[in-house]
């Protein structure tokens, strides 16, 4: 399976970014992709990743609690895309964000992307 991301970038504190990433190919069908857990993790500078947001099929939806209240993440079943939107970012959500695909036991990374807030 190959999980295509794409946003990223430079934002002042307080500023907005999107992320989108896109699952395909990898045997699994759209019914597969549907029916697993998309979302995205990330990784800090000397740190482990971490959950940012998963998102089940239905709109069920679990946050790390740093990132409650300021980002959303949707998913398009349609396109095999989910999106996160992040709003009042903050110096410490810098990081390089991890698309990701949980299908079965099986986890799916994409190649990483990054983001960086300025205070």
């Amino acid at each position: 399976v190959q999980l295509q991301a794409s946003g990223g970038g430079l934002v002042q504190a307080g500023g907005s970014l999107s992320l989108s990433c896109v699952a395909s190919g990898g045997g699994l069908s759209s019914s597969d992709i549907r029916s697993g857990y998309m979302g995205w993790y990330r990784q800090a500078p000397g740190k482990q990743r971490a959950l940012v947001a998963l998102a089940g099929n239905g709109n069920i939806a679990t946050y790390s609690d740093s990132v409650k209240g300021r980002f959303t993440i949707s998913r398009d079943h349609a396109k095999n895309t989910v999106y996160p939107q992040m709003s009042n970012l903050q110096p410490m959500d810098t990081a390089v964000y991890y698309c990701n695909l949980l299908w079965g036991n099986t986890n799916y990374w994409g190649q990483g992307t990054q983001v960086t807030v300025s205070s």
